[in-house]
């Protein structure tokens, strides 16, 4: 079943609850009642997750950065909740395919940009980018990484055909944003490939749990349980590669990440970084501040 249909039927879950618990709620208490227990059937996971936010503040942190602020907190809390609704209820489910990839062959001269998911993600969730990078011209490709909870060995193929798009039609070695898991399955990519550094021309992980993440406990998935922090695939990952490859990376973190926590694991050893107050895991794909720093990238000569 691919991503986007599972998506379709969480949701479908999500409003039959709504439904239900509405109905229970204006039996016992009318109308208040129903609008109440209906809300909490169609948003309550945010009562789940919410404790999620709270902990980050007892976690490490990378030299230098404060510890958030309850209040920057909640307000990760609150704009995630909308990042989150924006994502999984609309673009990715019903949206997968609404802009195309855009890598003409007259895109000479022009550098490329690939654009990787993270877990329980697809291509939808690029959006927002894939038009403002029409805007500028920009040739992009994003990717559906399939199968969806299979080995993230598995992406190095359809990583590798996006790869030689990008340079067939410009010329140039692309600039990679990714977000989570999508980091993992490039370096996965290029250990699989053996590619020189040179190949691409930047990197930038969103949120990316280089080192692991405590919250990979949560899914038996094999992709997740490689993202489980000390893994041995991570470990394995790590002695393939060289300092050099981590100095093409930059690496974006909040200390309001709910998912890479603690957001020291988002970092990799001599790479540059990018860190974003008050941002939850998913709304680091929204920010201002990255997106800036990736068009800088592909403006370099």
């Amino acid at each position: 079943m691919s991503n986007a249909r599972q998506q379709q039927l969480l949701i479908l879950v999500r409003l039959l609850m709504g439904v239900l618990l509405a109905l229970w709620g204006y039996r016992h208490w009318g109308a208040p009642g129903a609008l109440l227990m209906g809300g909490v059937g169609l948003f309550g996971w945010v009562l789940l997750v919410l404790p999620a936010f709270l902990l980050v503040r007892r976690l490490p942190r990378p030299d230098g950065q404060p510890m958030p602020t309850l209040g920057q907190c909640l307000h990760a809390a609150a704009r995630e909740w909308w990042a989150y609704e924006r994502v999984f209820s609309w673009q990715q489910p019903w949206r997968e395919s609404a802009v195309p990839d855009r890598c003409p062959p007259g895109a000479r001269g022009r550098r490329g940009v690939l654009l990787l998911h993270g877990f329980r993600c697809n291509r939808g969730l690029w959006q927002g980018w894939a038009r403002r990078l029409d805007e500028e011209g920009v040739p992009h490709v994003a990717l559906s990484l399939s199968p969806p909870f299979a080995s993230i060995d598995a992406y190095a193929e359809q990583i590798e055909a996006a790869v030689r798009a990008l340079e067939a039609a410009t010329g140039q070695p692309p600039v990679v944003v990714a977000h989570s898991m999508g980091g993992l399955a490039l370096r996965a990519w290029r250990r699989a490939t053996q590619s020189p550094p040179a190949r691409l021309h930047h990197v930038f992980t969103l949120g990316t749990p280089h080192a692991g993440t405590l919250m990979a406990q949560l899914s038996g998935a094999v992709n997740a349980r490689q993202m489980r922090a000390r893994s041995e695939w991570l470990q394995a990952l790590a002695e393939s590669e060289s300092v050099s490859w981590w100095r093409q990376f930059t690496c974006v973190y909040s200390c309001c990440d709910q998912v890479v926590c603690p957001s020291v694991l988002a970092v990799l050893p001599e790479a540059r970084t990018l860190f974003v107050p008050a941002a939850g895991h998913l709304q680091l794909v929204f920010e201002p501040a990255v997106m800036a720093a990736v068009m800088g990238s592909v403006c370099e000569r």
